[in-house]
């Protein structure tokens, strides 16, 4: 079973960039296609980035797209979200999400089985 682990979150101004990991444990994630989430409370949880388990193909929603960058590498065993530019409506609890298959679809949260615990992004303004 793959255990998930997310870091790299803090705090930031507006205009300002942060990189995210996710790092598994207890499985390689080469058979994994991956993706990262962001929920804020009382709001539904929304797609942010996927990526294909070889890292061929990404994919990412439209409120993020330009400013985001999804990348992993299956030798360490992690995947990256790098964001840049990053607005007050970026602040969230952002999620890394796992599904054993060769790409994933965003849009179907429920289809991600496996999910870290989330780590808390916060843009002030």
């Amino acid at each position: 079973q793959v255990h998930l682990l997310e870091s790299g979150g803090g705090s930031v101004e507006t205009g300002e960039s942060l990189g995210l990991s996710c790092t598994a444990s207890g499985d390689t994630l080469e058979m994994y296609c991956m993706g990262w989430f962001r929920q804020v409370p009382g709001k539904p949880r929304e797609g942010v980035a996927s990526i294909s388990s070889s890292g061929g193909s990404t994919y990412y929603a439209h409120s993020v797209a330009g400013r985001v960058t999804i990348s992993r590498d299956n030798a360490k065993n992690t995947v990256y979200l790098q964001m840049a530019n990053l607005k007050p409506e970026d602040t969230a609890i952002y999620y890394c999400a796992a599904e054993r298959r060769n790409r994933c679809i965003l849009e179907r949260i429920p289809d991600f089985d496996i999910w870290g615990q989330g780590t808390q992004v916060t843009v002030s303004s």
